[in-house]
């Protein structure tokens, strides 16, 4: 007895692989990086709006199957802020110095989780 569709579903399980190891990767690094930010985005000291409004998301492919998410902020006075050596004083209740690695370290529950539900089927 032959069996019959075993190409059909080679291919198919193959297309699902990729849709796996590509776009849903893609979009688990995405909801990574947006979940961290907008913790993060809760300990950014704001005097204006110029410093969360200067934020900038990338996800890029670095050789095979690495994705790397980069956040950061263009502002040029950022890196002063989140200097966790320079004394400031800040005007926002609860504004914090390393608030963009507090907003990805002490929400790391929030984005596990975000990113297994990119991966759901």
């Amino acid at each position: 007895m032959s069996s019959r569709g075993i190409q059909s579903a080679r291919r198919k399980t193959a297309a699902l692989a990729s849709n796996i190891s590509n776009i849903r990767a893609e979009r688990a690094v995405k909801a990574a990086l947006i979940t961290g930010s907008g913790y993060a985005a809760i300990l950014t000291p704001v005097d204006t709006s110029f410093l969360i409004n200067s934020r900038i998301t990338k996800v890029e492919r670095s050789g095979f199957g690495v994705l790397r998410g980069t956040l950061g902020y263009m502002a040029n006075y950022a890196a002063a802020v989140h200097d966790p050596k320079r004394k400031q004083n800040f005007k926002k209740p609860g504004a914090e110095k390393e608030f963009l690695r507090k907003g990805f370290d002490d929400n790391r529950a929030a984005i596990d989780a975000a990113v297994m539900k990119a991966f759901m089927l």
